[in-house]
């Protein structure tokens, strides 16, 4: 039995958790079962959909440190050999706790501090940074995008046909849209050059009966909430426009052409990263850039671009395999000792 640490709220949004399911999900095709451990009930409902079994430990979810003394009772009581931790709220008095108690796996993205793990897995395309073979000598280290978490549907797509222009536009927004980008990304878009453009809110987001109603008279314009093919509607468009996160990789293995932009920190170096390689286009952070501006500016230019489109796509399926999640399972299950 597997046991991943992980929570979902308004804050953290469902990404997080998603990637955990992915993963969980990829351990059960090979004969491994899962078991979630969460601060509170607010994943639960995803969680009953994949059909796995949680342990909710009542606890704070931003004030980790709190939860050390029912964790550590649940590893004792539950023989808990395999720790995989996913949760920026992490502290080193934490982690090292917990440490050592049972072998922890964390998955990391921003190198916040010294980690005193057993493992790391890093698949951002900037991991390099961080140096982890310098810093992290005889620990298990599974980085860069091959092992990006993906949902098995992400696994092998085949090679993604350009149209000569952009006809389905879809916009993505991430899971609570604290910058209202999807409201005023629509209010500017001139909505007639696109056979169709699809909204997809975050589960979270608060302003979606408003949307719906505002833009309700046009007729190319659909307006979905935490849809469940998400693949679907990847794959069905000819432009994506995005919030930075794990969506830019499932975007990368269907070959779709996208814009991107950043809401926090750490979707900073991951936008940049795929920016500078020329694979998605970067158009600024919400939090204080013009983004919409810049976002309406790529638009036009790869409206009728077919080439632009058709090199980013052939870049963006060569970077994602979409196999991650079965190689970190694999890890997981095969290695729990972590031995190279």
């Amino acid at each position: 039995m597997l046991y991943i640490r992980v929570d979902m709220n308004e804050t953290i949004a469902t990404g997080h958790v998603m990637r955990c399911l992915s993963i969980a999900y990829a351990a059960r095709c090979q004969g491994e079962e899962t078991t979630f451990l969460l601060a509170d009930s607010r994943a639960v409902g995803i969680l009953k959909e994949w059909d796995f079994p949680y342990i909710i430990l009542n606890t704070c979810w931003n004030e980790m440190d709190s939860e050390l003394p029912v964790l550590k009772k649940i590893i004792f009581e539950r023989e808990i050999e395999c720790l995989l931790i996913d949760s920026y709220q992490v502290t080193e008095n934490y982690l090292r706790q917990i440490s050592d108690r049972t072998r922890t796996v964390y998955i990391d993205d921003v190198n916040s501090f010294l980690y005193p793990v057993d493992a790391i897995i890093c698949y951002a395309s900037y991991w390099k940074k961080f140096q982890y073979d310098m810093r992290y000598p005889g620990k298990g280290l599974l980085l860069g995008p091959a092992y990006v978490p993906l949902r098995k549907e992400f696994s092998q797509c085949s090679a993604k046909q350009i149209k000569p222009e952009v006809e389905n536009l879809v916009l993505v927004s991430g899971g609570t849209d604290r910058y209202d980008v999807l409201n005023r990304l629509l209010g500017r878009i001139e909505k007639e050059n696109y056979k169709q453009i699809v909204v997809i809110c975050g589960t979270y987001y608060p302003k979606y009966e408003h949307i719906c109603e505002k833009y309700k008279k046009y007729e190319n314009v659909k307006i979905f909430m935490a849809v469940r093919d998400m693949k679907f509607y990847l794959d069905m468009a000819d432009l994506i426009v995005t919030a930075g996160g794990t969506t830019l990789y499932e975007i990368c293995a269907v070959g779709t052409p996208a814009i991107s932009y950043s809401i926090a920190d750490n979707q900073l170096d991951n936008a940049k990263s795929l920016h500078e390689d020329e694979i998605i286009d970067y158009a600024g952070d919400a939090r204080w850039d013009d983004i919409v501006g810049n976002i309406l500016s790529l638009l036009k230019l790869y409206h009728r671009n077919y080439t632009l489109r058709e090199k980013r796509s052939f870049k963006m399926q060569a970077l994602i395999d979409g196999e991650g999640a079965r190689r970190i399972a694999e890890f997981l299950v095969k290695n729990k000792n972590f031995e190279e």
